[in-house]
């Protein structure tokens, strides 16, 4: 996971790419979940405010919601994730984001997210 990732306390993070933003679920989350089996995605357009809920994934132990770590509208999603879920379980795939949004959130919906070393140390 890139190390310039911000994460919420519910093992999502958000990475700034330029004028968009990577969304996804940490490593910690994937392994917890164990074999992931599915995953529901929302519509290009779609727009959530923090902490929404903004997909549903599913593996073979449970299903868990996705909150989203900062305000934003849906501008692409990981259709390779959405059609082999289970490639979020592989070590070698690099594309484990979800969903790219555009945001124009303000340094208050930053506030409370982690730096990822500190999410880090706070999981183990």
């Amino acid at each position: 996971m890139n190390e310039n990732a911000l994460c919420t306390k519910t093992h999502e993070y958000v990475l700034e790419q330029g004028n968009k933003y990577e969304v996804g679920i940490t490593d910690y989350a994937v392994e917890q979940l164990g074999d992931i089996v599915f995953i529901e995605l929302p519509e290009i357009g779609a727009e959530f405010t923090k902490n929404e809920v903004f997909a549903t994934i599913e593996s073979v132990k449970a299903a868990s919601e996705i909150y989203m770590p900062i305000s934003g509208k849906v501008m692409e999603i990981n259709e390779q994730i959405v059609n082999s879920p289970e490639l979020l379980n592989d070590e070698n795939f690099e594309d484990k984001w979800l969903i790219k949004i555009e945001s124009s959130a303000n340094q208050i919906e930053f506030a409370d997210l982690l730096d990822y070393s500190d999410y880090k140390e706070e999981v183990e």
